[in-house]
C-alpha cells in the first residue's frame, strides 16, 4: 500500500519536474529520463512517454520533431496552459513546504 501511495505521489512530483525544464528549454525524452536519474527517479521510456503523452493531450506541452543523426527526435516544450499549471503548483509547493518546514 505504501509503495502505491509513493509512486503516485512520485508521478506528480515527476510532472513538476518535466514542466520545469520545458519551460527552459525544449527536451527530448531520453535526456529527460538522464535528468530526472540525477534527481534519484529510476525512469523507463515505458514509464516516461505515457506521462509526456498525457501532459500533450492535456496541453501542457507541445511536440516538435526534428531530424537528429538521421532520425526523428520528438522534442517536448512547454504551452502557455502548462506555464500556467507550472506557476500555480509551484506556489502550492512553497505553501506547503513553509508549512511542513522543509
Amino acid at each position: 500500500m505504501q509503495e502505491q501511495i509513493l509512486r503516485k505521489l512520485f508521478l506528480s512530483f515527476i510532472q513538476v519536474h518535466i514542466l520545469h525544464h520545458a519551460k527552459h528549454e525544449p527536451f527530448y525524452g531520453s535526456w529527460m529520463i538522464e535528468e530526472l536519474k540525477r534527481h534519484g527517479y529510476d525512469m523507463s521510456a515505458g514509464t516516461l512517454y505515457p506521462i509526456l503523452h498525457s501532459l500533450r493531450k492535456g496541453g501542457a506541452l507541445d511536440v516538435e520533431e526534428r531530424i537528429v543523426g538521421g532520425k526523428v527526435r520528438k522534442y517536448y516544450s512547454i504551452t502557455p496552459l502548462g506555464e500556467q499549471a507550472l506557476t500555480a503548483v509551484k506556489n502550492k509547493i512553497r505553501e506547503l513546504a513553509g508549512e511542513i518546514r522543509i
